[in-house]
């Protein structure tokens, strides 16, 4: 098949394109390198399989393809906030104009969408059905809300035009080619540890999250991609961490003897956030395989390359 693949360039979009590749199909990759990085996908250049497409996905473009992994967007706050508005044109017209692609060559479209269309949850953990707890007005609204968006247009386009669509609500994801400056936990606390800097932990760092390994996401998205249910589904992995538990084991692994140090949490940052993967289990037969520790030793080795 011929695969369109937004934001390709960038984590999760070049690990999905090393599968695709592998596979047969022929990929376009579609990136503005606002975050995504030539590193990622460099092994693929020359390959008459694989073409590269710089270019904006707030403004319009003209392909011919069979699927659309749609996954452009800046996803950590420090990446989305540092110019929100661009965010938001990014969930809002970036996907309308991939939904309109969609429509007009009739490819079957997956949006990847996130768990923070739940907010700040009063719902342990949370299944698709729970409608969120999100500020309209806050920091981090520019990515939340305009997920939300996203996922309203996806729908009205299948509703309205039998638009082929997928929706995938992704959870914590780390694992190699994280950036060393995203602002994710997993990735500050690996190289503050690697770089001999005290860990920085928000709040008394009891809040929760769950850690899924890149390689088992990109198969949940692929395995959505091909099969038959539409969607929301949540990708991500149950296994529930505080963030203290989480700088205990990534300071252990790297550097025992580095101190942690406490601040006040960010604003809307979730106080949980643990996906009920049930739909997954049953509609895609998917369930993360890799443990915490394994995938974090792997992200180590990958950070440890980059990080002087």
């Amino acid at each position: 098949m011929r695969i369109l693949v937004t934001g390709g360039a960038g984590f999760i979009g070049s690990h999905l394109i090393d599968r695709l590749m592998e596979q047969g199909h022929e990929v376009l990759c579609l990136d503005n390198f606002y975050t995504g990085h030539k590193r990622n996908i460099l092994k693929w250049f020359g390959n008459p399989y694989f073409e590269l497409i710089r270019h904006d996905i707030t403004e319009p473009i003209r392909l011919e393809v069979d699927q659309i992994y749609h996954l452009a967007c800046p996803a950590s706050p420090i990446h989305y906030q540092f110019n929100p508005v661009k965010t938001i044109k990014v969930n809002v017209l970036g996907t309308l104009y991939m939904l309109g692609l969609a429509k007009r060559v009739n490819a079957r479209i997956l949006l990847a969408s996130t768990s923070e269309v739940y907010g700040d949850p009063d719902v342990h953990p949370q299944p698709e059905e729970y409608r969120g707890n999100v500020s309209c007005t806050g920091l981090r609204a520019c990515y939340d809300e305009g997920k939300r968006v996203a996922e309203t247009l996806a729908f009205e386009y299948h509703r309205e035009h039998k638009t082929d669509i997928r929706v995938a609500r992704i959870f914590n994801t780390y694992g190699p080619r994280m950036l060393e400056n995203d602002g994710r936990v997993v990735s500050n606390f690996i190289v503050q540890a690697l770089k001999g800097k005290p860990l920085t932990v928000y709040g008394d760092g009891s809040q929760t999250r769950s850690f899924c390994y890149v390689s088992d996401l990109v198969e949940g998205l692929m395995r959505l991609m091909n099969g038959d249910y539409i969607g929301p589904i949540n990708l991500g992995n149950p296994g529930e961490y505080t963030i203290l538990e989480l700088a205990q084991m990534i300071q252990g692994m790297i550097n025992p003897d580095t101190e942690l140090v406490y601040k006040p949490l960010p604003q809307d940052d979730p106080k949980q956030r643990q996906p009920d993967i049930t739909k997954a289990k049953t509609y895609l037969g998917w369930e993360p395989t890799i443990p915490l520790k394994e995938g974090l030793e792997l992200a180590i080795k990958d950070f440890r390359e980059r990080v002087s």
